[in-house]
């Protein structure tokens, strides 16, 4: 089988991409590069985490980057703050279905846990997945923190997914917690989506490590 795998700088994502490469045959690690709404730091970092990976993983490992920055932008000029980061996620899962479709692979992998962070609750864990047809994978979605940072410990990732950054500046000061599937259509009926989308997955990156 083969995956592609939205990883990001942070903790959970890692994990679970190590957790499911003992069932790939292939893993496609796919990052939103959000600059210059976050700094060049968190880039490094993810390259040093998807090195690490690389090492770490018995199956063949690619990594893209596919630039989000201008997405995020533009939904900030134009909707409600509030919903940016249901959004970004939104438009992480819409790029990473285009990849799979060209790549032909199987599923799309995230490391959502349950309730951990506002874009995490159920609702918006829904709202999120109805961006796509494809299917989605959660190997954490069950997990604690706790049991996370003790995954990431064990399997080497956590040194390197606390490294410091700056942060994106996207996120809103109240995120919303409860993002309905029709409030966010109609904020994304406010700017060209699927031009977003093509123009991002048209200037993907394949990064050689």
């Amino acid at each position: 089988m083969k995956f592609v795998s939205l990883i990001s700088s942070g903790i959970d994502s890692p994990v679970s991409t190590y957790l499911i490469s003992k069932k790939a045959d292939e893993i496609i690690l796919l990052h939103a590069d959000n600059r210059p709404l976050t700094d060049d730091r968190e880039i490094d970092n993810f390259i040093k985490i998807a090195v690490f990976l690389k090492k770490q993983i018995k199956c063949p490992v690619r990594v893209f980057l596919v630039p989000n920055g201008p997405a995020l932008q533009e939904y900030k000029r134009n909707c409600e703050p509030r919903f940016t980061c249901v959004f970004c996620k939104r438009m992480l899962l819409r790029y990473a279905e285009q990849i799979m479709l060209k790549q032909q692979a199987d599923a799309i992998i995230m490391g959502d846990s349950l309730g951990q962070v506002a874009s995490q609750t159920l609702q918006n864990i829904k709202t999120i997945e109805q961006s796509i047809n494809s299917l989605v994978l959660r190997p954490l979605i069950g997990l604690d923190k706790e049991d996370v940072i003790r995954i990431a410990k064990e399997i080497g990732t956590y040194e390197l997914s606390i490294k410091h950054s700056e942060g994106c500046k996207a996120v809103p000061r109240k995120p919303s917690t409860s993002a309905k599937i029709e409030k966010i259509n109609q904020e994304e009926k406010k700017i060209d989506v699927e031009k977003l989308v093509k123009n991002a997955v048209k200037n993907l990156e394949v990064v050689k490590l």
